[in-house]
């Protein structure tokens, strides 16, 4: 491994350690720790070292129990006796997160008194666990999940499809919290903007514009478009103003150490303040041009979300994948160029790995294998390119998630 591919991995570990799940929770804990015992609801990808945190900062006796939903894989339910650990569907909801979200409901209807609800939400939360509208079932929500994933549109509108469809997303978990009690929320935010809204799709933050919103959004088939209307129509009456909402880990936070890593070994930085967005494809050959055409060395730093639009039959990858790829071809034969695109949660698409790191040499790699990057790039089948070329990046699960990190080093 070159000494810049190193590099990077190092800074996107640093940029991971400052915004772990463990160390956030704990911090907002023993800056005010709850005055009643509490229910722990841990929700998210992030959600086992969450967890984590609250256990060790609040002891045993101040949890009276809770539930954790989250990815299989990502807890040990043997780290958490008090906790009934759950495991939901990602990037598509599925029977374990209905049955999540059944539980959720029933957990809170049987909240003892005189104890508090403690939400600690992560990104994730939209698929994991879900309560959907009457009228709707797992296979219509797997059918909508799958266009959403497939079609390229912003994560906006996907969460507002979301939402329209469930009884507990924009605020209507809030419905199921016994009267006269107000949660806890902490949260670490993986959506631009850190809009708590989008977070999780909203479980606790009431949108009262939701039907406004979702009125007249473009792209929908005609299919989808008379879902959303139906969901709206069938999900519960908006409620008053939600709780507040504790931000203890955003993307600010994981730039800051990369960037303070990368000083640290004499390198100029370059953050880049727009978050990323649109096609991956068209994103890494942005950034390629860019990178390029720069005459400054050092780092350059981008965070933020693509999308991709998946052909009738895609291979593997993720859109961290699929934006290392295309960069790779804009960069290829360059000798003054390394990136690394991955997934803050260690989890790219639905792979299990975090995303990948090429230089100006991988092109040249995936030729002598007899490998064509374009023909992998049109059939969204970048990972099965790098995992012959040896250039995924697999961290497995990071205990946080605050969106895709882009770091690339020009010499």
């Amino acid at each position: 491994m070159t000494d810049d591919r190193r590099l990077l991995i190092d800074c996107f570990m640093a940029a991971i350690a400052a915004v772990g799940g463990t160390r956030a929770v704990a911090r907002a804990l023993e800056a005010r720790a709850p005055p009643h015992p509490v229910e722990l609801f841990a929700i998210g990808k992030a959600a086992a070292a969450m967890a984590r945190g609250a256990c060790d900062a609040l002891g045993d006796e101040a949890i009276a129990g809770g539930l954790l939903i989250t990815k299989p894989g990502h807890v040990d339910p043997a780290d958490f006796p008090r906790l009934d650990c759950r495991y939901g569907g990602h990037p598509l909801p599925d029977a374990g997160s209905l049955a999540a979200g059944r539980a959720l409901i029933a957990r809170l209807a049987a909240l003892p008194a005189g104890v508090e609800p403690l939400f600690l939400i992560s990104g994730g939360a939209s698929s994991l666990v879900e309560v959907p509208v009457a009228g709707v079932d797992l296979d219509t929500l797997v059918r909508v999940n799958d266009w959403l994933l497939a079609s390229g549109q912003p994560i906006a509108t996907m969460n507002l499809v979301r939402k329209a469809l469930s009884r507990i997303k924009a605020g209507g978990l809030l419905a199921a919290c016994p009267a006269g009690c107000t949660p806890r929320v902490l949260a670490i935010s993986d959506v631009p903007g850190d809009d708590p809204g989008v977070i999780g799709s909203g479980l606790l933050v009431p949108e009262p514009e939701l039907a406004a919103r979702c009125t007249g959004l473009h792209g929908l088939p005609d299919w989808l478009d008379r879902l959303v209307r139906h969901g709206l129509a069938a999900r519960p009456a908006p409620t008053g103003p939600g709780p507040e909402i504790e931000l203890v880990a955003t993307a600010a936070h994981a730039r800051a150490a990369a960037l303070a890593h990368a000083r640290a070994q004499g390198l100029a930085t370059w953050p880049h303040p727009q978050p990323l967005a649109g096609e991956a494809a068209v994103a890494g050959a942005h950034l390629a041009a860019r990178l390029a055409a720069t005459t400054a060395p050092g780092l350059y730093l981008w965070n933020g979300e693509t999308t991709v639009t998946l052909p009738p039959r895609p291979g593997r990858g993720g859109r961290n994948q699929h934006l290392a790829l295309a960069a790779a071809i804009a960069l290829d034969g360059r000798d003054d160029v390394a990136l690394l695109s991955a997934g803050s949660d260690g989890s790219d698409g639905p792979t299990e790995d975090a995303g990948a790191l090429i230089d100006g040499t991988s092109c040249a790699r995936a030729r002598r294998l007899g490998l064509d990057p374009a023909e992998h790039l049109a059939g969204a089948d970048a990972g099965s390119l790098f995992a012959a070329t040896g250039e995924l990046l697999r961290t497995g699960p990071t205990g946080t998630n605050v969106m895709d990190l882009v770091l690339a080093i020009r010499r």
